[in-house]
């Protein structure tokens, strides 16, 4: 989610207004998405994306793949994108426990750290594997049973973070890849939220990047090695124009859009 004011590498929020149930409006089908590579979905550089994680999803949108809620989303709603053409990410938490999830209770206090800024959450101690994996798979279940194609799993970086724990960039490499691990045992793709300083070992982990505000803070070159595996780098930009990032975004074949705060269904693309 939206960074609150500092490089990428330092900060990445998590929380996001809650979304309303099913789609806005329809609308015909657009060009296809990628097609799935050794059985599991691959997007490609340059696949166009929407990311709505709050208010009723407009389906109307030109996107080849969408980025929404997986908890406040059905599969009915799945499954309308993907009558249009469309392929579909499952967003999950998996950084921060989160007041108003309906699985809220199932986190026990150990694992609760400080919160991260963001209103009714606070980081997890993602050490505790043997505590968050079995929690995280049934979000992936989750998200499988609805028919998405793919997942995108928040706050992927909490070592750059204060959060109560001692986490290491050890912690966070072992957590990322079980939690990919999760996701391809689902037959789900999965994409690496931010952690750019760790792209290098993750990129053969992960399926695709999702990224905030490289533009804004000059790191976009980071997210290359993802290109150079033939993978989809989706990225949102909220405070510089496309004036400012789309020149670049093309040479490098970033998916990149402006986006606002809230991430709603607005977006201006390149």
């Amino acid at each position: 989610m939206p960074s609150t004011g500092a490089p990428s590498t330092g900060t990445s929020g998590a929380a996001k207004p809650r979304a309303t149930e099913g789609p806005a409006t329809a609308s015909p089908a657009t060009a296809p998405a990628a097609p799935p590579a050794g059985g599991r979905w691959q997007p490609r550089p340059g696949t166009s994306w929407q990311w709505q994680l709050s208010g009723r999803i407009d389906t109307s949108v030109d996107a080849q793949v969408y980025d929404i809620d997986g908890f406040e989303n059905s599969a009915a709603t799945v499954a309308t994108l993907h009558a249009q053409g469309r392929r579909v990410i499952c967003y999950i938490n998996t950084g921060a426990w989160e007041d108003y999830r309906p699985d809220a209770g199932s986190f026990p206090a150990s694992v609760l750290g400080k919160g991260n800024g963001w209103g009714g959450e606070k980081s997890l101690d993602i050490r505790r594997t043997d505590v968050l994996l079995p929690l995280m798979a049934k979000r992936f279940d989750m998200c499988r049973a609805k028919g998405f194609d793919a997942v995108e799993p928040d706050l992927a970086e909490n070592y750059h973070e204060d959060t109560g724990f001692p986490l290491t960039a050890a912690d966070q490499l072992a957590y990322n890849r079980a939690i990919a691990a999760l996701a391809h045992r689902r037959g789900l793709a999965v994409g690496l939220k931010n952690d750019l300083d760790q792209i290098p070992q993750l990129v053969g982990d992960f399926d695709f990047a999702v990224n905030e505000q490289c533009a804004e803070y000059e790191e976009c070159d980071g997210l290359t090695p993802f290109i150079r595996a033939g993978k989809a780098v989706f990225n949102a930009e909220y405070n510089v124009s496309t004036d400012h990032f789309c020149a670049n975004a093309r040479r490098l074949r970033i998916s990149a859009t402006a986006k606002r705060l809230e991430l709603g269904a607005w977006r201006k693309t390149c």
